[in-house]
């Protein structure tokens, strides 16, 4: 057991200190890990860190990496989280003109698939508002003349 759970922080420190430390924001983070879950299956892979360690150790450290980016995002205040919204997509010029919808489905497909309802409800709540918010941000064809 002990050698599981040093296996499972080593995974963790690898993840966050290669991959995840370098991105710029929350969402650039959960979007990341959610990315390494494979299409509707709860089981994550990363092709670096499944070499280094047991593929079921890196599923399970995944995912609980997952879950904890995805709980700490709903504690930011709403003001940091359109901020960090805003800097997600500004980095991918094709996701410039998402509609509110289409924002708020992308990024519903990044919360973990256990997560609990009420956190689930939580954050489409918040999705919904900040995806209208950056659609109101955005500099009208009329605004630059």
């Amino acid at each position: 057991m002990l050698k599981q759970l040093q296996v499972h922080r080593q995974i963790l420190f690898d993840l966050t200190s290669i991959y995840l430390d370098p991105m710029p924001g929350a969402y650039a983070r959960l979007a990341y890990v959610a990315g390494l879950r494979g299409p509707g299956s709860q089981l994550y892979s990363h092709p670096v860190l499944s070499q280094k360690y047991p593929v079921e150790r890196v599923s399970e450290s995944l995912y609980s990496c997952h879950e904890e980016l995805f709980e700490k995002l709903l504690e930011l205040p709403l003001a940091t989280l359109e901020q960090h919204l805003h800097q997600y997509f500004a980095s991918f010029p094709e996701t410039q003109d998402l509609s509110p919808h289409l924002c708020a489905d992308l990024t519903i497909s990044w919360i973990p698939i256990q997560a609990p309802d009420y956190l689930k409800q939580l954050y489409r709540s918040n999705q919904a508002a900040l995806c209208a918010l950056l659609q109101r941000r955005k500099p009208t064809a009329h605004s630059n003349t």
